[in-house]
């Protein structure tokens, strides 16, 4: 997949870029929705003999338009990347967004963002807007097509009579459901972050674990034990997550949350190593244990539960 970034005005000739279908959208999850939206995209490629691509934005609308610093993102730029390349995409443009690419008008943004790049169909969702104040939308594309490219409205995709969206993903992560956040996204969800040192508290209670420093604005599961895995140097290992404060050991709280994760049947060293977090199951909210003993007897109950969950799982 080739990744071009564009900022407005951009300055690529449409005679020398190849003809090419475009998913439209702002894919923050790429879930299933998302995913919909991208392989009818490369279906009517194929079927075209064209080249698929995919147009996204960054960063959030929110950090521009309203200097909203602290978004979460569910994937963030370079996840989102990866996930859009595994899909087998030829193309993916990203485009910066900026106060004046946001006061373009919708004709604007056709001609230059959709016309310009020699896409000849366009293929969004169904609530996907355009140009200035969103004023375009998937019902105004044939008109302001110019008659240059054809258009696909790909219907929304619902779970139990709620669409599938980043919303109601956010939703579910923030409550702590990470089972149906699984669900929607049609994988589990995760993180990414490097080993780092920790109080190498855990190996003296005889739970080492492995401290996660998560890197960019992942937004994060609330505070609680989970069932995980991990992915370290491309293989995957079973293990219980702490997310939290630590209150057994620490009277003040923290500015973020540790996450914690005892990884079953390992030994290996890991500092300075990147991994993946990907999470499967909350099992128990964070308490505060009178002791040392009570808090080793609970962690014993939640490595048990984390690992009867994945042998069900795997049946």
């Amino acid at each position: 997949m080739k990744r071009i970034n564009l900022s407005h005005p951009h300055h690529l000739d449409r005679s020398e870029q190849p003809e090419m279908v475009l998913a439209l959208g702002y894919f923050d999850g790429v879930h299933k929705g998302h995913q919909k939206v991208i392989l009818k995209a490369k279906e009517i490629a194929e079927d075209s003999g064209l080249k698929s691509a995919v147009m996204t934005f960054h960063p959030h609308p929110l950090v521009v338009l309203r200097k909203q610093e602290d978004i979460e993102y569910i994937t963030p730029l370079n996840e989102k990347i990866r996930l859009i390349e595994q899909m087998g995409i030829d193309f993916l443009f990203v485009v910066e967004f900026t106060k004046e690419f946001a006061s373009l008008l919708p004709q604007q943004f056709v001609d230059e963002f959709i016309i310009n790049l020699n896409a000849k169909h366009v293929v969004a969702g169904f609530d996907f807007t355009y140009g200035h104040l969103g004023k375009g939308s998937m019902e105004t594309m044939p008109f302001h097509s110019r008659e240059q490219f054809l258009h696909t409205t790909v219907e929304k995709l619902t779970d139990h009579d709620r669409k599938v969206s980043s919303s109601l993903i956010r939703e579910v992560i923030h409550r702590g459901d990470v089972t149906y956040a699984e669900i929607l996204l049609g994988r589990p969800h995760s993180v990414n972050g490097t080993v780092i040192h920790g109080d190498k508290r855990g190996r003296t209670i005889g739970f080492p674990t492995a401290n996660i420093e998560v890197e960019e604005n992942y937004l994060l599961p609330p505070t609680g034990v989970y069932a995980v895995s991990i992915l370290v140097e491309g293989k995957s290992y079973e293990g219980v997550c702490n997310i939290g404060y630590k209150p057994t050991f620490k009277d003040e709280q923290a500015i973020k949350p540790s996450i914690e994760v005892h990884i079953f049947d390992f030994q290996n060293e890991i500092y300075g190593k990147n991994v993946s977090v990907y999470w499967y199951k909350r099992i128990r909210s964070e308490q505060k244990f009178h002791n040392v003993d009570e808090l080793i007897a609970q962690i014993s109950k939640d490595k048990e539960q984390s690992q009867e969950f994945f042998q069900k799982k795997m049946v």
